[in-house]
């Protein structure tokens, strides 16, 4: 999709998913492409409709809670577009966990116990839940992978003031909480997500998407006892299962490895999963709605005026 141009834009990014254009440098209008990434790289096919399921799940979860705290959403003018507030962003991710998956597990079956300054007890197979969800926080990286950080070194570092650490170490908290009542209201399991948050003068507001499957793990309740008891997979929706490919297929983002050729069969089964996770999640039918690029920025135009942005 080629870059837009609106009136009092001041800045233009392109991250691995989404275009962000900065407007009067205080509003965002943020573009949830069909691109799909792993392990830091962006895969050479488009996943179709992978943007407007991650831009309409994370416009139902940010509503959902934002009782809990602030958020950046404004209004949702298109299916793959989104408006709201530019924040100063904290240079780390939130990550909470509820289970031992992903790379906990691949951290916790290597033999250490501890992650990110935070303790996992012995005797722990794959995918146990946590006695009580854990935050293990990241660095954003602008390039290349995020790192693992302890609360420790990220207020030691001045990443994040101790004040502001324990404000966002609780929203953190509270919204997996409602992100897992939400998904067992729908009969999965929210296991693991990342939040991203940031400062407008002192307030401090959620950002970006939450609970989408680029940044969520859900597993089906219904048999997860009983396949846990029986050291089976547990089944699951999100993007785990395009990183599992790459891995099986010799992948992993390292220097010298190629991307493994996707197939039109293989992308229009990651599109199908996607689209599962959305009705999974949000409880309805997913309503595919594609907009010409013509048309998507005709409804941004609008709704930047309704709001009084441009």
């Amino acid at each position: 999709m080629a870059a837009f141009i609106f009136p009092n834009q001041t800045k233009f990014y392109q991250g691995k998913v989404r275009d962000v254009y900065t407007i009067d440098s205080r509003w965002l209008v943020m573009i949830a492409s069909d691109r799909i990434s792993a392990f830091d790289v962006i895969l050479p096919k488009l996943i179709p409709y992978k943007g407007q399921v991650l831009n309409q799940i994370a416009a139902y979860m940010l509503n959902a809670t934002k009782e809990i705290c602030p958020n950046w959403l404004m209004s949702v003018p298109a299916p793959t577009a989104s408006i709201g507030r530019r924040c100063n962003p904290f240079k780390i991710e939130m990550v909470v966990r509820g289970n031992l998956t992903g790379h906990a597990w691949r951290t916790y079956s290597s033999g250490t116990r501890e992650l990110c300054g935070v303790k996992m007890r012995e005797g722990m197979k794959e995918n146990d839940p946590f006695p009580s969800p854990i935050i293990t926080p990241s660095t954003k990286a602008q390039e290349g992978h995020d790192e693992d950080i302890s609360k420790e070194e990220i207020i030691r570092r001045d990443l994040v003031s101790e004040e502001d650490w324990k404000i966002i170490e609780n929203y953190a908290l509270r919204l997996f909480q409602k992100g897992k009542e939400i998904a067992a209201s729908h009969g999965l399991i929210l296991v693991d997500t990342k939040y991203e948050f940031g400062k407008i003068d002192h307030t401090i507001y959620l950002m970006d998407e939450i609970h989408t499957p680029d940044s969520s793990r859900y597993f089906y309740a219904d048999g997860f006892e009983e396949r846990q008891r029986r050291g089976e997979k547990q089944k699951q929706l999100s993007k785990e299962f395009v990183r599992e490919w790459l891995i099986a297929n010799n992948f992993m983002g390292k220097q010298g490895q190629s991307v493994p050729d996707m197939s039109n069969e293989w992308v229009n089964t990651i599109s199908q999963r996607y689209i599962e996770l959305y009705e999974q999640v949000i409880g309805k039918k997913f309503e595919p709605e594609a907009l010409s690029e013509e048309e998507t920025y005709d409804r941004i135009i609008e709704n930047l005026q309704e709001l009084q942005l441009t």
